[in-house]
């Protein structure tokens, strides 16, 4: 009877499994946030692609918390998983709602601010991405995720200041003569500075990780 209940148990290895699927599909969400910034008649199907990721996300985020209630022994915290889970779901969603803003204002045109924030997004995205699988070797790889943490907290600086340039810039260009464009702009800027934001707060819960456990 005990065997068969221990074989219910998640092991170990599984977290490390679902965390770095959960980073993989929150990578493919920001390719396709980004393509929709490139505008013109793509945008309704990377728009899906974005939601459909959103979703994958959901049920992975679903996985991992279902799995540590169960779990008699987890790979570090029960705390510490919650964090960084709710911490990758948190920038999915952040996109989703940039992807909604975008239809619900139907832009097709965005500047060259809005892109290079799109970039930051999938950098961002891909570093996490990186970072993930190297805590299951956390003893090994601490200094590594800790440059990646760090280089994340870089871009979400970079991306701050493109933030402001690019509404200053929309501001000059439409403050005084079209209102509704400017509203509408600083909309879609704030939605991806919060995208940003979010992989910021990954990027800290990573480096907590880091630095209780080694």
């Amino acid at each position: 009877m005990l065997r068969w209940f221990h074989k219910l148990m998640p092991k170990e290895e599984r977290f490390f499994e679902l965390f770095s699927r959960h980073a993989k599909i929150i990578s493919e969400g920001a390719v396709a946030l980004r393509a929709m910034l490139e505008g013109g008649d793509a945008i309704p199907g990377q728009y899906k692609l974005v939601m459909d990721r959103e979703h994958d996300a959901d049920n992975i985020t679903r996985d991992i918390l279902m799995a540590v209630r169960r779990s008699f022994i987890t790979p570090f915290d029960r705390s510490n998983i919650k964090d960084l889970t709710t911490s990758m779901d948190n920038s999915i969603d952040q996109m989703q709602k940039t992807a909604k803003a975008v239809m619900v204002f139907k832009l097709r045109e965005f500047t060259p601010q809005m892109k290079a924030m799109g970039d930051d997004i999938v950098q961002c995205a891909e570093l996490v991405q990186k970072a993930v699988p190297l805590l299951k070797s956390i003893s090994a790889e601490a200094v590594h995720i800790s440059k990646i943490s760090e280089q994340i907290s870089m871009i979400e600086g970079r991306a701050d200041e493109r933030h402001d340039n690019g509404l200053k810039e929309l501001f000059e260009q439409y403050g005084a003569t079209n209102p509704m464009a400017f509203i509408t702009g600083n909309e879609v800027y704030d939605h991806l500075e919060k995208v940003v934001d979010r992989f910021d707060d990954v990027a800290n819960v990573l480096q907590g990780i880091v630095l209780e456990h080694v």
